[in-house]
């Protein structure tokens, strides 16, 4: 059973064919829960509705309860998700949703128990429906132009709350995506939201950041430390740093390195999170009492993808700042991510072992982009040789082209990539095509162009954003990511080839040229000069430059 699962008294089964065949056997709708292991809310209505003796049994005895971790089933969890966790869904036999809700108390589940039987008695499985995202296959394809990324720097403006920071006017989430588009077109946004953040979702005693507030104007913090956030922050902050040199962005960035590293270090990775547990006490506490109180759990859990977007935040954070603790941890964590989650290009979501031994899907989007991610930003910071030689396989940039080339030979459709493989229970097997995960993959093989000099990885990039460039006109603040990826399409990113070996004073000085978006290649062949760095966007490249001081200049002249 799933980590989220907590003793209740319904009788929950794993997701998976069985349950559905169980369903369609009994003629009965399956009820779906989705939880997580940080999730106060679920863990409330396990102990408030599905312990409840009346609600327990109707629900065994009418449905056909399914428990599934979020985290380990992002697959579910997409097609699946009502807008929030926990997430109360139920589904024909065939998976398909009959309705679904939110956190439901007692009387609202007693209430929508009845409803989902006098609906299931009437009409029974013609009343399932097929979520609209997984109902065709194509995406609104049209022409990659600067428009685009002129429009989402319109987006930030409409969007952004001028009195508190950040965008939008309901919850606030941290959005570190979005502030590193901001940080070149918006710098101002992005820097009061950086401070909106720090002042209100860090922890000022054991570091790491709250997972979001629930008012606009950053009151009522949800507890939960996630690892995704987590990591993307830090990378966030630390590019923040990079382009102002300012310490008040250093320091967030580093207490973040200090808890991942500490409370979120599993001996081989990072762990995937850290529970609210009784957050309002614990939280609001001075650090002298938390001493003497139970900390909130630690889901151990190592994922695929939110380790590899901890590996690219930590190499950042060390490249800006030269902070040994951060390379050795993200070093640590990737040649575990190679030597236990990646097969041959395949990478495996997760896997446990002792007595929850389980091992996760396999070839999911998400997985395949981000280790991409973390593979080509280890070869920018730490040189050819970024792979313990105690990793299955040393070489970084081989290791990285296998798994991108296992994502397109298996989950390119048409000009985009679906989320994973076409099959398994429910509507697994229906073709779902997240457009965030798409622009994660199509950043990474940009870089991965650079860095391998095989252009073939940039064409299916330019060709995965165009497959949704017909609706950038409706993207909002969420999916700036996708303004940024264009942009380094179309304007050719900006290159800085070293000669000089990773760790020198040119290749140091080259990470801390300020613009986060480019891409640094140390140990670079095929120049003239040795020991100096060139400069280099489309096809123009500089006078090679022998000093950091000379570096600079050559960045300004072809940038300006």
């Amino acid at each position: 059973m799933d980590d989220s699962a907590v003793e209740t008294r319904v009788e929950w089964r794993e997701w998976g064919q069985d349950a559905f065949d169980a369903a369609d056997a009994l003629n009965k709708p399956v009820l779906l829960s989705l939880s997580a292991t940080w999730c106060s809310h679920c863990h409330e209505m396990d102990r408030e509705t599905y312990d409840e003796p009346r609600i327990a049994a109707n629900v065994n005895d009418g449905f056909v309860p399914v428990r599934v971790d979020v985290d380990r089933h992002p697959r579910v969890r997409d097609r699946y998700n009502m807008g929030g966790f926990p997430s109360t869904v139920f589904l024909t036999p065939e998976g398909e949703v009959l309705t679904g809700a939110g956190y439901l108390g007692v009387d609202g589940m007693r209430q929508v128990l009845d409803s989902v039987r006098e609906m299931w008695d009437g009409k029974r499985a013609s009343a399932g429906r097929v979520p609209r995202a997984l109902q065709g296959n194509d995406t609104p394809a049209g022409e990659l132009t600067a428009d685009i990324e002129s429009n989402l720097v319109g987006q930030l403006m409409a969007a952004y709350d001028e009195q508190a920071g950040g965008w939008g006017e309901a919850e606030k989430f941290p959005l570190p995506r979005t502030v590193e588009f901001a940080l070149k077109r918006e710098r101002e946004q992005a820097l009061r939201s950086l401070n909106a953040v720090s002042a209100n979702l860090l922890d000022d005693y054991e570091g790491g950041f709250f997972r979001f507030a629930g008012n606009p104007d950053w009151t009522d913090v949800h507890y939960e430390k996630v690892l995704d956030t987590n990591a993307a922050l830090v990378r966030a902050f630390a590019n923040a740093y990079l382009l102002t040199g300012k310490e008040e962005l250093r320091q967030p960035a580093a207490s973040t390195v200090d808890y991942l590293t500490t409370t979120l270090w599993t001996g081989e990775a990072f762990a995937g999170s850290q529970a609210a547990g009784e957050g309002r006490d614990y939280y609001a506490a001075e650090a002298s009492d938390r001493e003497s109180m139970p900390a909130p759990p630690v889901d151990e859990t190592v994922f695929a993808d939110w380790n590899a977007l901890a590996v690219d935040a930590l190499l950042t954070y060390h490249g800006y700042t030269d902070d040994e603790g951060a390379r050795r941890y993200a070093g640590r964590a990737l040649s575990h991510l190679v030597d236990d989650l990646v097969d041959d290009g395949v990478v495996t979501h997760y896997r446990t072992t002792g007595a929850d031994d389980e091992v996760g899907a396999s070839g999911l989007l998400v997985d395949h982009a981000r280790v991409v991610g973390a593979l080509t930003r280890a070869r920018q910071v730490l040189g050819p040789d970024a792979l313990d030689d105690t990793a299955a396989d040393a070489d970084v940039l081989a290791t990285a082209r296998a798994v991108a080339d296992h994502a397109i030979e298996t989950l390119r459709s048409g000009q985009s990539f679906v989320d994973g493989p076409r099959e398994g229970a429910g509507l697994l097997d229906r073709p779902l095509r997240p457009l965030d995960g798409n622009v994660e993959f199509a950043d990474a093989l940009c870089d991965l162009a650079v860095l391998t000099g095989e252009d073939r990885y940039r064409e299916v990039a330019r060709e995965t954003l165009a497959a949704f460039a017909g609706a950038a006109d409706r993207f909002g603040v969420r999916i700036a990511a996708y303004g940024s990826a264009v942009s380094r399409l179309l304007n050719e990113p900006l290159v800085i080839a070293v000669t000089a070996e990773a760790g020198s004073d040119l290749h140091r000085a080259a990470l801390r040229m300020a613009d986060h978006e480019k891409v640094v290649v140390p140990a670079a062949e095929g120049y003239d000069a040795t020991d100096a760095a060139y400069v280099v966007r489309g096809d123009e490249t500089s006078e090679p430059a022998t000093t950091p001081e000379e570096l600079g200049r050559r960045v300004s002249e072809l940038v300006r």
